[in-house]
């Protein structure tokens, strides 16, 4: 399926922004200095979603992103004179961690402007690499401006992080170790923020088969490369947890790549990105970001699409803040029934919890939290409630769990995660 261009094929390459001669290079340029990442099955992910899926664990760089490929390539390219002015960029996150160790590495000077909301993690891990960290703004675009305006007060050498063809190869190369690890693969699926990843990437997967598909997936929150490929004005806003792909305005270069060689994008919601984060770190015992478990959230979200076939998924990323994973897995655990909260009526008389309990025992459910309320309640002042969090098996395990409490005569009703 198709949704905004003509069956791409090798001549679509010509008059490009970067080209698989590019890729190459620039797999030239970084070997050894970034991992080459495992490309593994996973047969459950594979049962769970219909498809044969493999996965790219670049979520295990040294910064925990594929961004190193592109900063790296870029800084190899600077002058001596650029080199010892210094770079300067504006990132979320990853391209800053990955600009920042590389540039250190070569002695390079780094200044990164991050928007005032980056997750802790991605700010101390930042800084950790000696980097000038700069906080300002609210989005992306606004840190962007900023570090625009800072380059050329400063002289310092802006690298862009996804609108350079020079990132766009160094990313492109997370597609030619795909591709010579599983040749055999017919879909590609790749999380879009800008737009870098996913450029080089297409570019590596048409050059070695023209008929591979490749497919982009961004959150519904903000849907830019996805509406500017249909010609459509696109709202971008809110909380993601992508926040890594969370892009207003994709990049010029990137759209001519995109629009050239990319067959479709797709788009999914916070509960498939949240339940592709928890799956991962279940199943494949690997953490990784909103972003990085887009394209799992793609199969997930459209399982029609990708059945049947020989999927390879990029884990781009695995800087997630430990408190938020930790809400994302409570999340899941309550949306699957393993985790739940119950309010439950009683009578204002002694052993009323004692004998809740006991049917919590008869059916070995495990007691959390107990929360008794008396006072803000609309109940009669005789009548009160008890919130239980509990932990059981499963959804049928819960379910028994409320019949018995009904059999007994409890008033019960489970009190739904959003």
């Amino acid at each position: 399926m198709t949704a905004f261009a003509a069956a791409p094929s090798l001549t679509a390459q010509q008059g490009l922004p970067i080209s698989i001669d590019d890729v190459k290079a620039a797999a030239a340029a970084i070997a050894g200095s970034v991992i080459r990442t495992p490309f593994l099955k996973s047969e459950t992910l594979g049962q769970l979603t219909g498809a044969e899926v493999w996965l790219k664990f670049e979520n295990l760089q040294f910064t925990a992103a594929y961004k190193e490929r592109g900063a790296l390539n870029r800084l190899l390219s600077l002058t001596a004179e650029e080199r010892q002015r210094g770079v300067i960029a504006a990132s979320a996150g990853n391209h800053a961690q990955g600009l920042a160790y590389h540039a250190r590495r070569l002695g390079i000077p780094a200044t990164i402007v991050m928007p005032q909301f980056t997750p802790i993690v991605k700010v101390q891990q930042t800084e950790s690499h000696a980097a000038n960290v700069v906080l300002f703004g609210e989005k992306f675009e606004d840190a962007s401006a900023h570090a625009l305006d800072m380059a050329a007060k400063r002289g310092l050498v802006y690298v862009h992080p996804f609108d350079d063809a020079k990132v766009m190869a160094g990313q492109g190369t997370v597609g030619l170790e795909m591709l010579e690890d599983v040749p055999q693969l017919d879909t590609i699926v790749v999380p879009i923020g800008g737009g870098g990843l996913i450029s080089g990437v297409a570019t590596a997967a048409k050059a070695h088969n023209q008929n591979i598909s490749v497919i982009g997936v961004q959150a519904e929150l903000y849907p830019s490369m996805y509406a500017a490929m249909k010609g459509e004005t696109a709202t971008c806003d809110g909380d993601t947890l992508a926040e890594g792909i969370a892009v207003k305005s994709p990049g010029k270069l990137t759209q001519q790549v995109v629009r050239a060689l990319v067959d479709d994008i797709v788009l999914v919601g916070e509960r498939d990105l949240e339940r592709a984060v928890s799956l991962l770190l279940g199943i494949e015992k690997t953490v990784v970001e909103g972003a990085g478990a887009a394209g799992l959230a793609a199969l997930l979200a459209h399982p029609r699409r990708f059945r049947g076939a020989k999927v390879g998924l990029v884990l781009c990323g695995g800087n997630i803040d430990t408190r938020l994973l930790a809400n994302v897995l409570l999340r899941d655990l309550a949306r699957s029934g393993r985790l739940a909260r119950l309010r439950i009526r009683l009578k204002d008389r002694p052993g009323q919890l004692f004998e809740v309990a006991r049917i919590f025992d008869q059916q070995q459910v495990n007691i959390l939290e107990v929360y008794h309320q008396r006072v803000f309640t609309n109940l009669p002042a005789k009548g009160l409630i008890t919130d239980i969090e509990c932990e059981t098996r499963d959804r049928e395990h819960l379910d028994r769990l409320m019949e018995a409490l009904r059999a007994a005569s409890y008033d019960v009703r489970m009190i739904e995660a959003d």
